[in-house]
């Protein structure tokens, strides 16, 4: 199992940096950031700034969409990160929340999705595609790599994450859902006629390693709310039952709208909604030994990555703490001597 970090690209810049410079050296493999230009920092331009301190880790959003750049401008900043610094970059890619709800705006559909993928990914692996009634390709990119993993959590985008990603995010850490979804989408690649084993299946979740449940509950009860956000849109879409796991979608019946000033922050002030069995099904909490406990069960349903996110006030040690035991103990030992 790989083990990435998920930031927030907040102010300063250069503490990001420093994050994912630390990252890298407690041996986490990934580096993503949230994708949001109005509530937090451009972090294309922070992903060059950690490519050029890191020389290992693979860096990109959690999670883009198609609304906010053109799709050709997308694919050019991954091919130009990638000729500058070594193929070190991948694409997490969604149909839009905050980024494009902040601006008054609304998620994509699945075609423009379905279509943004295949011209992200063509242009940013050095080859060329239609678009827009014309064949385009970068003269001056040769050799670039870009897998495109897509964040899903309905029907249609489970489908789809399974016909034409590379890989499938999952934010939220809940075994049982993650069964289901999974499922789903290696049910959806094997009907497409692709090997559902060839995926990658990302699990993203806060991690926080600690003792104080109440003080660890309440600095991650953020992220229910945020998860409540896409459940919100399935339940208006195909009602309470039957589109997603029940357990998935009991919880939002005491929601009652949304800040997204306060978006994916410990401080947010419109998650009381989210009760605690919830925040301790969807994150990983605890000391070293359940978190890999967890991790451990996420692995055995065909998990080949966590990505942790880091939004609260015990960054340095969640991750030393990982660095030293958690990311060890899910890692393929090797003897010296056999």
């Amino acid at each position: 199992m790989d083990f990435g970090v998920v930031l927030q690209t907040n102010p300063p810049a250069a503490r990001t940096v420093q994050l994912a410079k630390l990252a890298e050296a407690h041996g986490f493999s990934h580096v993503w950031t949230f994708d949001s230009h109005l509530l937090w920092q451009e972090p294309y331009v922070i992903h060059s700034a950690i490519l050029a301190e890191t020389t290992r880790v693979t860096v990109g959003p959690f999670v883009t969409n198609p609304a906010t750049r053109d799709w050709t401008v997308t694919a050019s900043v991954f091919a130009t990160l990638n000729e500058m610094y070594g193929n070190r970059t991948i694409c997490g890619i969604g149909r839009g929340d905050s980024a494009v709800r902040v601006t008054n705006g609304k998620p994509t559909t699945m075609a423009e999705l379905r279509e943004s993928i295949h011209v992200i990914r063509e242009l940013a692996n050095s080859r060329p595609v239609a678009y827009k009634g014309a064949t385009l390709q970068f003269p001056w990119s040769r050799g670039s790599e870009l897998e495109v993993w897509v964040a899903a959590y309905g029907p249609m985008a489970l489908q789809l994450a399974g016909e034409v990603g590379d890989g499938f995010i999952l934010q939220l850490a809940d075994v049982d859902i993650a069964a289901w979804m999974i499922k789903t989408v290696k049910d959806a690649a094997a009907a497409a006629g692709r090997d559902p084993e060839s995926l990658s299946f990302c699990v993203a979740a806060p991690m926080y390693i600690g003792e104080d449940r109440e003080h660890m509950r309440d600095q991650c009860r953020w992220f229910g709310g945020m998860v409540g956000n896409h459940v919100a849109d399935i339940v208006a879409k195909y009602g309470h039952h039957g589109a997603i796991p029940d357990a998935l979608a009991d919880y939002i019946e005491g929601r009652r709208g949304y800040d997204y000033n306060t978006h994916g922050k410990a401080d947010n002030d419109h998650v009381d909604f989210v009760p605690d069995e919830i925040v301790e099904r969807f994150c990983i909490l605890g000391t070293a030994a359940q978190h890999i406990a967890k991790l451990e069960q996420l692995r055995a349903l065909g998990v080949t990555q966590f990505a942790g996110y880091l939004q609260h006030d015990n960054k340095e040690e969640t991750m030393r703490v990982y660095g030293e035991t958690v990311i060890p103990a899910l890692q393929t030992r090797v003897a010296a001597k056999s």
